[in-house]
């Protein structure tokens, strides 16, 4: 498991075939494992740096700048595989999202206490 995973195992639970882990009973896809290293590290840190764009963009009411930054979180989520079109190649469908309860993972979570 990569340290990401760790970090998110260790708070949230992660479904059994890795596609997601679990948020206030809520789905979110897992960053996609086939990655390598160097892309995922660039990925990630293009997200921060657009998260922390949004940040500043907030503070200074910049509704414009806002809207630039919120888009290059958008970029950076689909390259990292975590939006878009899935990472799988099973067929299954995309589960992003939405509430355990209502998906096939629901009696796997109700397990776990």
């Amino acid at each position: 498991m990569r340290r990401a995973e760790q970090v998110v195992a260790a708070e949230h639970p992660i479904t059994p075939d890795g596609r997601y882990f679990v948020v206030r009973g809520r789905l979110w896809r897992m960053t996609n494992p086939g990655l390598p290293p160097e892309a995922r590290t660039e990925f990630v840190q293009a997200l921060m740096a657009a998260r922390r764009a949004v940040g500043v963009a907030r503070r200074e009411q910049d509704a414009a700048k806002e809207r630039e930054a919120r888009a290059a979180v958008d970029q950076a989520k689909h390259a990292l595989g975590e939006r878009g079109p899935v990472w799988w190649a099973d067929g299954a469908p995309d589960y992003n999202r939405h509430l355990v309860r209502n998906t096939p993972y629901a009696d796997w979570f109700s397990s776990l206490g």
